[in-house]
């Protein structure tokens, strides 16, 4: 994975538990609101991460399939005739 990519998502999940924090703090509700609505934003957040994991997941098997295709094409291409 390309270092920018894992600084992007690292970004992305402190910029989500700084918001929700901030929302936890600043929201007028009861204990039990506030609760539910951590639990509910927790699953967002967790559903959100894990979307774009597989996505990467799925990016990485995709360029290792392509390149061990390529490798095995080099490996069983015969040598000319001048190289043997």
């Amino acid at each position: 994975m390309k270092e920018s990519t894992g600084k992007a998502l690292a970004g992305f999940i402190f910029g989500a538990a700084v918001g929700l924090a901030a929302g936890i703090l600043f929201a007028p509700r009861s204990g039990e609101e506030t609760r539910k609505k951590i639990h509910q934003r927790a699953k967002e957040y967790t559903d959100d991460v894990t979307h774009k994991l597989s996505e990467k997941i799925d990016s990485m098997k995709e360029y290792v399939d392509e390149t061990g295709k390529e490798v095995k094409d080099k490996v069983k291409k015969p040598k000319p005739e001048a190289e043997k």
